[in-house]
């Protein structure tokens, strides 16, 4: 019962995101045809949302669900790393259609096609922890 509270998050956020239409390969289309302000408007009030987060979560010292204070450490900025990392992410995500969190939406649907792009990103995913090391970061 200690999870339910995630699982229940997440059933949330399925909502929401199908609600929405953030799952829509059409959707997304739009977007990166710049033909619809809609997906924009999603991206910006979840910005926004989160800049919020964050804030209340540095103002009230909040801490995580294992009562670890939640912390955040500058990082260098690399505008290269930003641009090429960036880049693959929006090219991954036009030729899929789906971000990482409208894929699970989208397999919860029972779009069994989708499966291919979750392998995709789990591959994606592994190979940078074997590569990690040997990488510019």
């Amino acid at each position: 019962m200690k999870g339910l509270k995630f699982i229940l998050t997440g059933i949330l956020f399925g909502i929401v995101m199908s609600k929405s239409e953030a799952i829509s390969w059409y959707r997304i289309q739009e977007m990166f045809r710049f033909q619809s302000f809609h997906m924009y408007g999603i991206i910006g009030t979840a910005v926004v949302l989160g800049v919020i987060a964050v804030y209340f979560i540095k103002k009230y010292k909040m801490r995580d669900y294992q009562g670890n204070p939640i912390t955040f450490t500058p990082k260098e900025k690399s505008v290269p790393r930003y641009l090429f990392g960036g880049i693959i992410f929006g090219l991954g995500w036009a030729l899929v259609g789906a971000c990482p969190g409208p894929l699970f939406v989208n397999l919860g649907y029972a779009y069994w096609p989708i499966l291919i792009a979750i392998f995709g990103g789990l591959v994606g995913t592994y190979m940078y922890g074997v590569l990690k090391d040997r990488l510019p970061h």
